[in-house]
C-alpha cells in the first residue's frame, strides 16, 4: 500500500496549514475536515443550509481530483456547532446522497467557534 497526497495545500487567511487536504491510502480516499468557504475565505455567514451546500460542493471538487464522486464515499463525519442545525443540515446532506448514502455519525462540538459545520469523509475508489 503507498500513500499519496491529494489536491493543494490548505491556505487560509494566508497561512498554509499544516496538513492535506486530502490522501489517497491503497484504495480509500481520507479528505481533511472540511469548513465552508466563500472567495477564498471562511464563510461565517449563511445558514446551516448554505454552508453544508458548500461544503459538499467543494468536497465534490478534492473527490474529482482523485477521481471519485460523491457515490464512492462510505463515511462521514459530521460536526455541527449546535444540535438545533441538525435538521437544516440533513435536508442537505440527503439531497446530495440520494440513493445508498455513506455511513455517517454527527456530534456537536463548542469548537466550531465561526462556522456552524464541518465535514469530513473517507471514499472507496480501487486504483
Amino acid at each position: 500500500m503507498h500513500k499519496k497526497v491529494i489536491g493543494d495545500p490548505v491556505v487560509i487567511g494566508g497561512r498554509t496549514l499544516s496538513l492535506s487536504r486530502a490522501i489517497r491510502a491503497g484504495d480509500f480516499i481520507f479528505l481533511t475536515g472540511q469548513v465552508p468557504f466563500k472567495n477564498g475565505e471562511v464563510m461565517t455567514d449563511g445558514t446551516i443550509e448554505e454552508q453544508t451546500e458548500v461544503i459538499i460542493e467543494d468536497i465534490k471538487k478534492t473527490l474529482q481530483t482523485a477521481n471519485c464522486q460523491l457515490t464512492d464515499v462510505v463515511k462521514a463525519m459530521v460536526w455541527l456547532s449546535k444540535k438545533e442545525y441538525f435538521p437544516g443540515f440533513n435536508e442537505i446532506f440527503s439531497k446530495y446522497f440520494p440513493v445508498d448514502p455513506p455511513a455517517r455519525s454527527a456530534v456537536v462540538n463548542e469548537l466550531l467557534v465561526d462556522v456552524k459545520v464541518e465535514i469530513e469523509v473517507i471514499a472507496y475508489k480501487p486504483e
